[in-house]
Parts: C-alpha cells; structure tokens; sequence
C-alpha cells in the first residue's frame, strides 16, 4: 500500500501547501487591514472550492463505474493524459510564481475590500479551486493505478494534513522554510511522476482501442522480474513502470521527461536562487459591512450547488435500462413484468418478490442457453441483469434455492443481428469427462508409485548418477496429472511442496518430497542424508494412490484445471522459481503441456458445441508452445530456464501467456449453472 501512497502523498503536501500558502496570505492581508470581520467570506471561498473538488472527484468514480470496461480504459487514459498536463503546468506556474505569490494576492485583497462580499469569496475560491481540481483529477488517476489499494488516499492524506501543519507554521511564524528550493525539489519528482502517470494512460488508451500498438512489447521483463517482490511492487507504485511496456508507453515516458525535465532544469538556473521575503503593510481598515442573510446561507449553498450538480451529472451520465423495465422474480413466478425489448445492449432490473434466494436467468427456452444471468438474489432485493439482445426467442428462469425451476412465457425479438448464448453444463454433463480424467490419473499414480520407489532404491543403494535420472522420470510423472491448486490436497504439499515460508528454507525438517530431493541430488548431499527424504516421498506417492478414488472431486473444479495448470508453469516453472539445481524447469512445464492436452481431451466434446472456434485456436497456441519447449530438449535433458537466450525465453513466455488467455473462457464456458 505504502508503494502506492507516495506519489499521492506528494501531491497532496504540493498542492497543500500551495493552497494552504494562498489561504494563509489572504487571512494575514486581512488581519492586518484589520478586516477580521471578512474572514468568514474567506472561508466560505475555500469551503467552496473543497466541496467543487470532491464532487468533481465523485464525478470521475461514478461516470467511469457505469462504462464498458473497454471504455473505462479509454476514460482513464484521456484523464491520465489531461492529469499529468495539469501537474506539468502546476510544476512550470509555481517555480516561476512563488516568489511573487503573495504580492498579488495582496494586490487582489486590497481591491476586494472595497468591493462587495462575492469579489473576496471568489476571491479565495479561484486561488484555491485550481489546486483542489489538480488534486482530485491526480488522485483519481493514481487510485485507478492502484487498482483496490488504498495506499493513494493514505497518501494524500497524510500529505494534505502535512501541508496544513506548514501552513500554520509559516503563518504563526514558527517554521522557516525556503519555498523555492521547496518547490524545486517537489517540482522535479513530480514530473518524473508524471512521466509514469503518462506512461500508465497511455496504456489504457491502448488497452480502450483509442490508440495503436498493444501488443508491440519495447520491454518485457515479466519472466525475470517477479511481480509481486517488494523492489517490483515499489518501482510499479511510485513510478508506473511495469515489467512489460509497450513501444508507445517507452517513447511517451522517455519524451516526457527529456522535454519536460530539460526545460524545467533549464528555468530553475535562469532564475535568481535567493529567496524574497514578503511583508505586509497594513492596509486601509475596511468599514464592518452589515449582514442581511444569516452567516449560514452563502456556505450551505456553495456546498450544496455543486454536490447536487455532481449528482444530476452521474444520474444522467448512469445507463437506464432499455423500456425501464422491472422484472420480477419469485417461487411461483418468474418474469412477470417482462416484455418484449429492443434489439442491443439492455439492462434489466431483476427484484426477488419471493422468500427465498433465486438464481436468475435469461435463457432461449428452446436450448436453454443463457443470455444473462444474476447468482443469489436475496428476497426483497434489486440488481440488475445486463444482457445483449437480438433475434430470437428470449424467457426468464428463475431456480429458487431448494425449490424447482420456474420458466416464464417466452417473447420473440426481431432484427439485430444475433447475440452469443452460453450453453449451460450441468453436472451430469461433466460426469463423463471427469470420470475419464480421474481413470487417468489413477493410472498416472500407478506409475508414479512404481517410479518413487525405483528412486527410493537408487539412494538406498547410492546411485546419485541414476537416481537424477529417475528423479526427473518421476516429477514429470506427477507434474503431467495436473496438480493445480489442491488437487491431491495435503498430499501435493508432501510430493512436490516448496520450501518458501518453512523458517529453516531447504533445511527445515518440513520440506519434503521432488523438490527436497531435487536439492540434495544437486548440491552433492551424500545418499545417507537423502534416504529418508526419498522413502517419505514413495510413501507420500502411495498414500496418494489409495486415496485418491475416495477424494472427492467437484466437478465444476474440472474446466478451471484446463487453465491453473498452466498458470502455476508460468508462474514457477518458467521463472526458474521452483528450480533447486537441476534446471529441469522446462522438462516440468512440457509434463504440465501434457497434463493440460489431456483434460482439453476429455472436455473437447463440451467445448466443441461452445465455442467452435476456440479449440482450433488452443490446439495452435499447443502446437507452438511445444515446438519451442522441444528446441530446448536435447535427448533426455532441458536447457535450464535461466541459460536460456533472452529471444527464446521470451518466446515461451508470450507463446504461454496466449495460450493462457486463450484458455480463459473454458472455465467460464463450462460453468455449472441450474438453468438447464
């Protein structure tokens, strides 16, 4: 979190002190015009401008929650850019302004003395609105960054309360600081900031299909960088700088910053380094002007005004359901309410009048594929179904918990080309495949347990030179049936558990199994000290084998295997992450290529009435990822991960990850649902 909070926490102490420095200027002028009497007018000014920037901030979060996501990508990417051009001018305005701040300000206070109230609350509310705008518009940007952290606000606000600590300090006199090495200082890490800021929205305009290049990697660290180490996480939070950029992102950032860095360098030699003091003389005491409206009036309305327009723009700016309409949902009826819709994208508000918890969903009666669907609508509750609509014949179904299914009348729809339903699966559906995937584990276990125990004898006897061959046997064995995520629940922690998070690492008494094994066959252990390490693991391989038929086996979990597999290989083996000597990585990852061709085996027949054009395309990304993982196989040993040219490992790395995102509509595909 804490990564994240440093580029809002300095905008926040920035942009603080910059409108706590107005503020402050504008109290003392007053002060000591002896005009205390118009202080409230002041304050009603910055109140103003607060409640403009918090609803301008609202604004931002609520509009962007009702886009598309590719939209959302596109939003913040225009504002990512329109941010960083306001902290560039911010940057420029307050080197070149600081020193002559408060004269003009003064200037501006003795001229709205002798005007009315409004002259001196617009006033304070022009000189601190423009801070507060730049404020939320670059904390939106860096909260967006940060995804659900909330390192940005933290920052902010420990930043803002900083400033007004400052500000208080310069006020009463209590602190000195030279501002204008201040804002120097604060002036170049911003725009190295916002160099990053930039980088991240342009991005996102990439990513909304707004701008070209998405796919064009100028770097791509991310199988040799880990994404989540503290160095990584700390780069990516304060400077936007990700393991894999594009050529667009690499050129923004590095032009940015040449231009920008260089002109600012530039402005802050041309200007003197001696900092100017200002004083103030007393000015003309202001005659006491007479209240006409109770003090309240003019802060409640400055609030409230552009509270309520923040309102009516995220009212207007949210999508209406098409034909306004409300669906809705019971035990004994399903769809009352629903009519006919328009062709497109429509959202429809489901409300559960019922007592019990409905699953609800949009389905084409006549193949029971499913259009939309809503998980847990709770009795007396409203959310809405967002669909696409297009010729066809379209019917509610409502599946209460514990009761029976409810289909409502069926409406026919016309024109609009046609939309993509999802077939439903239901257990039974997958009752076939994962018994055909269970009978081949139980005989890929059978072989497992023969091998574990000719390595156990191996080291019985001392035969290091084999048992690393019959070691590399055995993982890949194991590594083909697809241990993903608790498979074989404690048993895969015993076979093929890593040392990482056990206090004495690869000594600690906990670490068992492969890569235990691994280790000491490796780093030259004596067979003595491997003996019971290895009897452990065939004795692990065994208990496995005899509990594995009565394991229970969800068969929703099958058609998230066809994806986990693959993920943990990019994740571990293809980073070189659980290699303990053997540089056998990529001899790992061709098992777990092979565990997953076996589960898209037994899920093919599902999946071909589907998606017909996924398997073409999954069977490619195969073919390519293992042409590549073959170049690096010479007879019975594997080029370890880390040896390997930086062009070929990037080539295995991008050729996993298409096939992992090809991948990722299985589980979705094949999701258990009631509707059928």
């Amino acid at each position: 979190m804490w990564d994240d909070a440093f580029p809002s926490f300095l905008i926040g102490l920035r942009e603080g002190l910059e409108a706590g420095l107005i503020v402050s200027i504008l109290v003392a002028t007053l002060v000591r015009a002896g005009a205390r009497s118009r202080l409230s007018q002041v304050w009603t000014g910055v109140l103003a401008a607060i409640a403009l920037a918090m609803s301008f901030g609202a604004v931002l979060t609520f509009t962007a929650a009702s886009l598309t996501q590719t939209a959302q990508e596109a939003f913040g990417g225009v504002l990512s850019v329109i941010a960083v051009a306001f902290v560039t001018a911010m940057v420029f305005w307050m080197r070149r302004s600081a020193r002559s701040l408060s004269g003009e300000l003064k200037e501006k206070v003795t001229g709205a003395l002798a005007m009315g109230s409004g002259v001196l609350i617009l006033t304070s509310f022009l000189a601190v609105g423009r801070e507060g705008l730049e404020t939320a518009l670059f904390l939106w940007t860096t909260a967006r960054a940060a995804g659900e952290s909330a390192g940005p606000l933290t920052g902010a606000a420990v930043g803002l309360v900083l400033a007004a600590g400052l500000c208080w300090g310069l006020y009463r006199r209590v602190l000195k600081i030279n501002l204008t090495r201040f804002f120097t200082a604060t002036g170049a890490v911003l725009i190295v900031i916002a160099a990053g800021v930039l980088g991240y929205g342009l991005r996102d305009l990439q990513e909304g299909g707004v701008l070209p290049g998405r796919t064009a990697f100028a770097v791509d660290l991310s199988s040799g960088v880990d994404a989540g180490s503290w160095y990584s996480t700390l780069v990516q939070g304060v400077f936007n700088l990700t393991p894999a950029m594009t050529w667009l992102q690499v050129a923004g950032y590095l032009s940015y910053l040449a231009v920008v860095m260089t002109l600012f360098v530039r402005g802050v030699r041309a200007t003197s380094p001696r900092a100017a003091t200002d004083r103030t003389e007393p000015g003309p005491k202001a005659a006491r002007p007479q209240r006409r409206r109770p003090v309240w009036v003019i802060p409640a309305a400055v609030v409230a005004v552009p509270a309520v327009l923040a309102g009516l723009v995220v009212a207007l700016a949210r999508p209406k359901p098409a034909g306004d309409q409300t669906v809705a949902v019971s035990e004994t009826e399903c769809g009352k309410g629903f009519t006919a819709p328009k062709p497109g994208r429509q959202t429809f508000q489901m409300h559960n009048t019922g007592g019990r918890t409905s699953e609800v969903y949009l389905v084409d009666p006549a193949s029971n594929a499913v259009y939309g669907e809503i998980e847990g609508l709770a009795p007396g509750t409203t959310r809405d179904l967002v669909a696409t609509v297009a010729g066809g014949t379209y019917a509610w179904r409502c599946v209460p918990t514990g009761g029976k299914a409810v289909t409502s009348k069926p409406v026919s729809v016309h024109g609009g080309g046609a939309a993509k339903p999802v077939v439903p699966v239901s257990a039974q559906d997958l009752a076939a495949p994962l018994a055909a995937y269970k009978t081949y584990v139980g005989k890929g276990l059978a072989t497992l347990v023969g091998q574990t125990r000719t390595l156990d004898r191996d080291i019985e006897g001392g035969h290091l030179d084999r048992a690393r061959t019959d070691w590399l046997t055995a993982h890949r064995t194991y590594a083909s049936l697809g241990a993903a995520y608790g498979t074989f629940e404690d048993f895969d922690q015993k076979i093929d558990g890593r040392p990482d998070g056990l206090p004495g690492g690869v000594r600690d008494k906990d670490f068992t199994g492969f890569l235990r094994l691994e280790h000491g066959l490796w780093h030259g252990e004596p067979a003595k000290d491997l003996r019971v390490p290895a009897r452990q693991l065939a004795d692990a391989a065994a208990g496995l084998q005899k509990a594995f038929p009565a394991q229970a086996f969800d068969p929703g979990d099958l058609p998230l295997r066809a994806h986990e597999i693959l993920e943990n290989t990019l994740q571990f083996e293809l980073t070189g992450d659980t290699d303990q000597g053997s540089g056998t990585g990529l001899g790992t990852a061709d098992a777990n290529l092979a565990g997953t061709r076996e589960l898209l085996t037994v899920l093919r027949p599902l999946l071909a009435t589907r998606a017909r054009g996924l398997l073409p395309t999954v069977d490619a990304d195969i073919t390519r990822v293992q042409k590549l993982l073959d170049a690096a196989r010479h007879g019975s040993t594997w080029t370890p991960v880390d040896r390997l040219a930086a062009a070929d490992r990037q080539r295995i790395d991008g050729a996993t990850g298409q096939l992992l995102e090809d991948l990722a509509p299985v589980p979705d595909l094949l999701e258990i649902r009631k509707s059928a």
